[in-house]
C-alpha cells in the first residue's frame, strides 16, 4: 500500500502536461488560469519529487527531458484512466445513474428491449454484464439480477419473475415433430443448452426419462446462443418463458411439446439490505411493475 508521501504532487502533473502541449510556462498558465509563477513552483515541485529535471528552458519557452517525456507520458495515461473510471460512476446530468448488473444473456433478451420503458427520461441505467457475479457491497454496483432460488446471503433479494420451460424447435423441424412430440422423437434430436443442463433434466424428469449427457447435445456459454442455434436447426431447446417469450410470438421458434415444467430457478432484483437510495428503490419497483 502507498502512502501519500509516496505520490507524486496531483497539481504539478496539471501543469506538466500543460507545459509539455503549449511549450511554455506562460502559455500553460494561461490554459490552467493561475500564475507563470505557480507553474514553476509546480514544476520544481514535481522535478524535486521525481530526483530529476523534466524540462529543459531555452529562449523560446521549454521542452521535455527525455525523462520528461517518459514521465508525461505515464502521467497521461493515469491521468486518463483516472477520468475513465470516473465515468462509470459520475452521475449523468440532471438525473440520477443506477448501475445494474446482469449477465449479457439477461441483458441482451430482456432488459435491454424494454430498457427506454424503465429508465422514463428521469433514471439512467448503467447495465453492467457480465458473468461474474457482482459485489453489492463492495458498491460494484447498485443492483443486481441474479438467476437462482433467492438465497444469497447479505441481500434483499425480490422475485423478479419465475419461468416456465418447454421444448422448442425451428419451424422445419417443428413441421416433422409436430406441436405435441413424443419424447422419444424429441430425443433422436441433438439437445441444446447452456451450462445449466439441470433445465433438461427437470423436464425429462417430468416423462419418466432420466436426463443422460450424450456426444451430439450441444452446450453454449450463454442462454441466448442456444436460441440461434435452435433457430439454426441444430436441435431442440427449451424456452424458457417470458424471457424469451418472443421467439415463439415472431415466429422463429415453434413449441414442439404441450408439457411445460416450472423452472426451479428464477430472476431476483438484488440490492443491499437496508438500500435507501430512492433512485435504487424506484428502479426495483420500475423493474417488478413492468412484469406486470
Amino acid at each position: 500500500m502507498h502512502s501519500f508521501e509516496t505520490l507524486p504532487p496531483l497539481d504539478g502533473l496539471n501543469a506538466l502536461i500543460a507545459a509539455a502541449e503549449t511549450g511554455s510556462f506562460t502559455a500553460a498558465a494561461e490554459v490552467l488560469n493561475i500564475t507563470h509563477g505557480s507553474v514553476s513552483r509546480r514544476i520544481a515541485a514535481l522535478e524535486a519529487w521525481l530526483g530529476t529535471p523534466l524540462f529543459e528552458r531555452h529562449g523560446r519557452g521549454v521542452r521535455l527531458t527525455p525523462a520528461g517525456q517518459r514521465f508525461a507520458g505515464d502521467a497521461r495515461h493515469a491521468l486518463g484512466a483516472l477520468s475513465r473510471s470516473a465515468d462509470q460512476w459520475r452521475p449523468r446530468r440532471g438525473r440520477p445513474t443506477v448501475r445494474l448488473a446482469t449477465v449479457p444473456s439477461f441483458a441482451r433478451l430482456w432488459l435491454l428491449p424494454r430498457l427506454a420503458r424503465i429508465e422514463r427520461g428521469d433514471i439512467h441505467v448503467e447495465v453492467m454484464a457480465g458473468h461474474r457475479p457482482t459485489d453489492l457491497d463492495a458498491q460494484e454496483a447498485d443492483v443486481a439480477i441474479r438467476y437462482g432460488r433467492g438465497a444469497w446471503d447479505g441481500l434483499d433479494a425480490r422475485l423478479l419473475f419465475g419461468e416456465t420451460l418447454r421444448p422448442v424447435a425451428a419451424p422445419a423441424l417443428a413441421a416433422d415433430l409436430g406441436d405435441d412430440a413424443p419424447v422419444e422423437a424429441l430425443l433422436r434430436l441433438p439437445l441444446l443448452h447452456d451450462s445449466d443442463v439441470s433445465q433438461w433434466r427437470r423436464w425429462l424428469d417430468g416423462a419418466g426419462v432420466r436426463y443422460r449427457p450424450r456426444w451430439q447435445d450441444r452446450r453454449f456459454e450463454d442462454y441466448d446462443s442456444v436460441l440461434v442455434a435452435a433457430e439454426a436447426e441444430l436441435g431442440v431447446a427449451l424456452l424458457r418463458e417470458p424471457l424469451a417469450a418472443t421467439a415463439i410470438a415472431d415466429g422463429r421458434l415453434v413449441h414442439v411439446a404441450a408439457r411445460a415444467e416450472p423452472n426451479p430457478a428464477a430472476h431476483f432484483i438484488c440490492l443491499r439490505t437496508g438500500e435507501s437510495r430512492a433512485a435504487v428503490i424506484e428502479l426495483a419497483a420500475r423493474l417488478k411493475e413492468i412484469v406486470g
